[in-house]
């Protein structure tokens, strides 16, 4: 039976994931040694209700694929308490990367892929583990967390719904607004795939109704996505290219008005990369000019940066801009920004 929601239980790889990243923040956050039972208890997904001999398969696993990763999980004399347990921990000396040196093209990828990790739903699971540590009272280690920060949302909130679908195969129902459109049309279709296209999520799919594929861009689908019968309801072609698809249906980006940004010292290396000009105002910002295609599209990418970029032309880009930052204010419970 499906969820109300249309996402579906998690899936093993994403459980897994999710585990993994738990078991590292747990141990990066204690400032002393954990035992194994601690750690049961602190890593949800470890189950404290599940069987001690299921919990300790697993914990062996985990030891040994962080261990593979790279990830310097090391045991340690907890104290006289707990006589010959040994603790885990991992030491920030040890997990965290040496001074790096990146050139601006490097700095523009590095910033790309952040952006897309940004999309990811492990915020959830983390800051959860998070307050469970917290509660229980470990003592906390706050230098060991650096890198891990919270960033500003502004995915489409129709993407974990579809994402799921496009995983488990399973067929699903939305309301759709066409570009220049007002009427939402109910779409019903088989989700293939996943792409990003300029700064914009697309579904690759097919859709029933028409009896064709179709791509469907997911900001503008209306209200929830349902999902309808059972996982593993189609198969997708074999011959299915993902970024054809995408991109022959979308287009290229349709010529805008150049933009006016400013970009705080330090920040914004994409902009930077794609600017045709970039001037320096003070010390703290850059003044940055530089073309655009969809509107939507980029005023979401600079909503993404916060307050590391102002947007000041167009006057339709910073209404976009405002728009959407009112609008992250109001999903995580703040007053009018």
């Amino acid at each position: 039976m499906s969820s109300p929601s249309g996402s579906g239980a998690p899936s093993a790889a994403q459980t897994k994931t999710e585990r993994l990243l738990n078991l590292v923040l747990v141990l990066l956050y204690a400032r002393r040694p954990l035992a194994k039972a601690q750690i049961r208890q602190l890593v949800p997904q470890y189950g404290a209700n599940a069987s001690l001999e299921a919990f300790e398969r697993m914990f062996e696993r985990d030891k040994d694929e962080l261990r593979e990763l790279g990830i310097p999980l090391v045991t340690e004399d907890i104290d006289a308490l707990w006589e010959d347990e040994p603790g885990y921990r991992i030491h920030q000396r040890d997990y965290a990367l040496p001074d790096i040196a990146f050139e601006s093209d490097e700095l523009a990828v590095l910033g790309l892929a952040s952006r897309t990790w940004a999309q990811a739903s492990l915020a959830g699971p983390a800051a959860q583990a998070l307050r469970k540590l917290r509660a229980a009272g470990v003592e906390r280690d706050v230098d060991a967390l650096i890198g891990i920060e919270p960033r500003l949302r502004t995915a489409e909130p129709a993407f974990d719904a579809v994402k799921d679908a496009v995983l488990r195969r399973v067929r699903i129902a939305f309301g759709y607004r066409r570009p220049e459109a007002t009427e939402v049309v109910e779409r019903h279709v088989q989700p293939w795939s996943l792409a990003s296209w300029h700064g914009r999520w697309y579904l690759n799919a097919y859709d029933e109704d028409r009896g064709a594929p179709r791509v469907f861009r997911l900001s503008r689908i209306a209200g929830s996505v349902r999902t309808v019968g059972r996982p593993g309801a189609f198969e997708v072609p074999a011959d299915h290219e993902p970024e054809v698809m995408t991109r022959t249906a979308a287009g290229p980006p349709t010529a805008q008005s150049p933009a006016v940004v400013r970009v705080r010292q330090g920040a914004g290396h994409a902009l930077r990369r794609r600017a045709r000009t970039v001037g320096e105002v003070d010390d703290t910002w850059s003044l940055v000019d530089l073309d655009y295609g969809d509107l939507d599209a980029f005023a979401e990418e600079l909503a993404g940066y916060g307050a590391d970029v102002v947007a000041e032309q167009p006057r339709e880009l910073v209404d976009a801009v405002v728009e959407r930052l009112r609008g992250a204010v109001a999903a995580h419970g703040g007053g009018e920004a």
